[in-house]
């Protein structure tokens, strides 16, 4: 069998670099009781288990991958979020 060529892209790496891939963002979670769920209205707050400079999570599917800080991005993108990511989990043992 021929070695691949350590120099020459392999050709499913390159189509597999291609796949666009939907990261969620996480940042907090809610445990209202039904009753104040039914409550609930137009301008109510819901309280979420995070304060606003906590780190979020980023997953892949169900598998965490990174967290990170909000942020609010700038020129062109003005009003829109970002995320600076501040640790990797270890991809390989995650995906």
């Amino acid at each position: 069998m021929q070695q691949p060529d350590p120099n020459k892209p392999d050709l499913n790496t390159a189509i597999l670099k291609q796949v666009p891939v939907e990261i969620s963002v996480s940042v907090g979670r809610a445990r209202p009781l039904v009753h104040d769920l039914l409550r609930l209205g137009q301008d109510s707050v819901l309280a979420l288990d995070r304060r606003v400079d906590d780190p979020v999570e980023l997953y892949i599917g169900e598998k965490l991958i990174a967290r990170g800080i909000l942020e609010e991005l700038e020129d062109a993108e003005a009003g829109y979020l970002g995320v600076r990511l501040t640790e990797i989990v270890d991809l390989p043992d995650r995906l």
